[in-house]
C-alpha cells in the first residue's frame, strides 16, 4: 500500500503516542497543528513534517487522514471542518462533550463517506481477542455476570491541575468519561452485551484545584494561579444491566496510589470465567470448577483473532503502544478500502458518549437511567 500522508493536531502526550504509531505502521507524517505556530512547529521538529500555521493551512497540504488529539471541546469543530472536507479522522474520545454531539459527528462521517475512528486501543490486545473469540463460540457458556475496575492515580495529589477538570473543556464528566469509557467499551466489544441501563455514584477526592494545566502534574495554587472548585468526578462506582439482563459493575478512579493504569475485567459464565488486567496484557487467566489455568500470549493454539495482532513470538512482549500502532494500522487499512475486524468508528464513539451521558445523569439523579439505544 503507499504510505499515506498523515497529519496531526495536537502536541501532548497523547498526539506523540499518535505520532510513535504513524511511523511504526510506515504513514509519512506531514506536519503538526498546535494551539500555537511555536508548540506545532516544535513538535514537528521532534516527530517530522512541519508546523501549520492554522487549519487552512493543514487542509491545504491535502493529507489523506488526520489524528485529532487535543482538548475534547475542541473535538467537534476541528472534526467537523475535517469531514467538509472529505478527510479521513481519527479523533480522540470523547467523541463529543455529550451524546448528541458525538452522534451529530457520527452522521457526518457517515455522510462524507470517509473512515472515521476513535482509538479505543485496548480491543487491539491480542488476548482481548482470545476472549471474544471464546465468549463467541460459547467456550465461557451463558455470560453470568461482567465486573471490573479501571483505576489510576495520577489526579491524587490536590496540587495537580489539568484542563480536563473545566467542564467547559473536558465536558460534565472527567474520570468516567476520560477511562471508564474505554472499559464500557471493551466489555461490550469483548462479550457481545450491550448495557441498556446504569446507577451511578460518583466521588470527589478534593474540592479545589489550582487552575489551569500542568503538565508535570503538579504545582500549587499560588497568588498568580489561583485554585477553582471542582465540579467533575475523581471516581465512580457504576452498576450495568445488559439488554438481555446481565448485571455488570465497574469502579473507575483516577485518584487510587499506586495505580497507573489498571484496567482489569472479568467475564463469569457458566462453564468458565476469563480475566483480562491490562498492565500484564500477556496472560489472561481462565477459571472453571475444577482450577484455573494461565494462557500466555501466542502459545497453546491461539485463536485466528488473536493471531492477526501477534506481532512478536511467544515470550517477546507486546503492550499498549503495539495495541495503538495495531489499532492505526487498521485505520489506515480501511483508508485503503480494507474493512478490519473489530475496527472501532465514530459510531462506536458516540455509543461510548451515550453510556457516559446516563452514567452522569444516575450520579445526579440517584437513580436508574436509560442508555440510549443505538
Amino acid at each position: 500500500m503507499n504510505a499515506l500522508r498523515v497529519a496531526i493536531i495536537g502536541t501532548g502526550m497523547i498526539a506523540e503516542v499518535h505520532a510513535r504509531a504513524v511511523r511504526t505502521v510506515g504513514g509519512r507524517l506531514t506536519g503538526v497543528l498546535g494551539s500555537r505556530p511555536e508548540r506545532g512547529a516544535q513538535a514537528a521538529g521532534r516527530w517530522g513534517g512541519r508546523g501549520y500555521l492554522d487549519l487552512a493551512e493543514l487542509l491545504a497540504d491535502t493529507p489523506d487522514i488526520v489524528h485529532v488529539c487535543t482538548p475534547n471541546a475542541t473535538h467537534a469543530p476541528y472534526v467537523r471542518a475535517l469531514l467538509a472536507a472529505g478527510v479521513a479522522v481519527v479523533c480522540e474520545k470523547p467523541l463529543g462533550l455529550d451524546g448528541a454531539e458525538a452522534h451529530e459527528l457520527a452522521d457526518l462521517a457517515r455522510h462524507a463517506g470517509v473512515v472515521a475512528t476513535v482509538p479505543f486501543v485496548y480491543r487491539y490486545h491480542p488476548l482481548v481477542r482470545e476472549i471474544r473469540s471464546r465468549v463467541s463460540q460459547g467456550r465461557l457458556g451463558r455470560v453470568l455476570l461482567m465486573h471490573g475496575t479501571y483505576l489510576q492515580d495520577w489526579m491524587l495529589d490536590a496540587r495537580t491541575a489539568n484542563w480536563r477538570v473545566d467542564p467547559a473543556l473536558g465536558g460534565g464528566s472527567r474520570a468516567f468519561a476520560d477511562i471508564g469509557s474505554h472499559w464500557c467499551d471493551l466489555v461490550e466489544f469483548v462479550s457481545g452485551e450491550r448495557f441498556d441501563a446504569a446507577s451511578a455514584q460518583f466521588a470527589l477526592a478534593h474540592p479545589e484545584r489550582p487552575v489551569g494545566s500542568d503538565h508535570a502534574f503538579g504545582g500549587a495554587a499560588t497568588a498568580e494561579r489561583p485554585s477553582a472548585p471542582v465540579e467533575t468526578e475523581d471516581a465512580a462506582i457504576v452498576a450495568l444491566r445488559t439488554r438481555s439482563g446481565i448485571p455488570a459493575s465497574v469502579v473507575v478512579s483516577q485518584v487510587s496510589a499506586g495505580r497507573k493504569n489498571r484496567l482489569w475485567f472479568e467475564i463469569d459464565g457458566t462453564s468458565a470465567s476469563a480475566v483480562f488486567d491490562q498492565e500484564t496484557p500477556e496472560t489472561v487467566w481462565f477459571g472453571t470448577t475444577k482450577g484455573a489455568s494461565i494462557l500466555r500470549r501466542a502459545e497453546a493454539e491461539p485463536s485466528s483473532e488473536q493471531a492477526r495482532l501477534n506481532a512478536f513470538p511467544a515470550g517477546h512482549a507486546q503492550g499498549w503502544g503495539d495495541a495503538f500502532a495495531a489499532f492505526v494500522a487498521d485505520t489506515y487499512a480501511a483508508v485503503h478500502g480494507d474493512a478490519p475486524e473489530g475496527l472501532p468508528t465514530f459510531d462506536d464513539g458516540a455509543r461510548a458518549a451515550d453510556i457516559v451521558d446516563a452514567v452522569r445523569a444516575s450520579a445526579l439523579s440517584a437513580s436508574w437511567e436509560t442508555v440510549a439505544a443505538p
